[in-house]
């Protein structure tokens, strides 16, 4: 299998979704190979679930921080990217990686996943498959709650990630927290108090995780990127291409923003 590696630098959670979406319709008409993208976010960015509603963004919160809010295109909750990993997996799904649904090809990527944080030396496990129940539905923080087949460290949620597939196209990314506080996403949410919002952040920390709470030490960003690459080399099979985007799919990233990803008809509804 050969597919085509990306890093792209540092950037808003407008253009990362973008690209996200723009790599996907090109894979779709098959255009590009199947692609991992490694990047990261600037500024700090509040990511929502595709159905999650706006009205659990704290929007004065958000904005005296100076983050930003996007809405992605893949299920699941939100998430606040800064001092991370983020990592996408774009290709169709007829690919032996992605092939067979959702859960089958998480259980596979989650095994590329799974090799890069061990050789990082963390104590990582891979949550078993189970149904979430409506309570955990509701809860606006993706990473309060393990999903089938994701990565833990003693029961903590260490990496966060979701999926969509649009007709025969898979687009899935996920988080991957190297260091800093992870409550800070509970100061860009609504709570009813400020009781609940520390509720809040004292179940973030006894469910989720980040590298350097794990080992005590700062892994860098191109560590981490330089782990996961070999995992899906090792576990997957892939040799990679070191590539970067078209210039069709940059134009149609700056679509995606300007049409999608920056309108106020996506990102807030409810």
């Amino acid at each position: 299998m050969n597919w085509r590696l990306i890093k792209t630098p540092p950037s808003t959670g407008a253009w990362n979704m973008a690209v996200d979406e723009a790599i996907l319709e090109h894979v779709q008409s098959n255009e590009v190979k199947p692609t991992l993208r490694l990047y990261s976010w600037s500024p700090p960015c509040l990511s929502l679930g595709h159905a999650q509603p706006f009205k659990d963004v704290d929007v004065e919160r958000l904005k005296s921080r100076g983050w930003e809010v996007v809405r992605r295109l893949t299920g699941g909750r939100a998430i606040l990217h800064t001092d991370e990993l983020t990592y996408s997996v774009t290709g169709n799904a007829s690919d032996e990686v992605l092939a067979g649904g959702v859960l089958e090809s998480y259980n596979r990527l989650s095994k590329a996943l799974l090799y890069a944080v061990q050789s990082l030396s963390l104590p990582v496990q891979v949550q078993e498959e189970k149904h979430s129940t409506g309570s955990q539905n509701l809860n606006p923080v993706c990473f309060e709650v393990p999903s089938s087949y994701e990565i833990t460290v003693d029961g903590k949620k260490l990496i966060g990630s979701a999926q969509a597939r649009r007709k025969e196209g898979v687009l899935q990314h996920g988080s991957l927290p190297l260091t800093g506080d992870l409550t800070r996403i509970c100061d860009a949410l609504v709570f009813e108090n400020e009781s609940a919002r520390q509720e809040a952040k004292e179940r973030l920390l006894a469910r989720a995780t980040t590298i350097e709470s794990v080992l005590g030490v700062n892994i860098s960003w191109e560590t981490a990127a330089n782990a996961v690459i070999q995992g899906f080399e090792k576990e997957l099979g892939i040799e990679f291409e070191i590539g970067e985007l078209t210039q069709s799919e940059l134009k149609r990233a700056e679509e995606l923003v300007k049409e999608k990803y920056r309108s106020e008809t996506w990102t807030e509804r409810n």
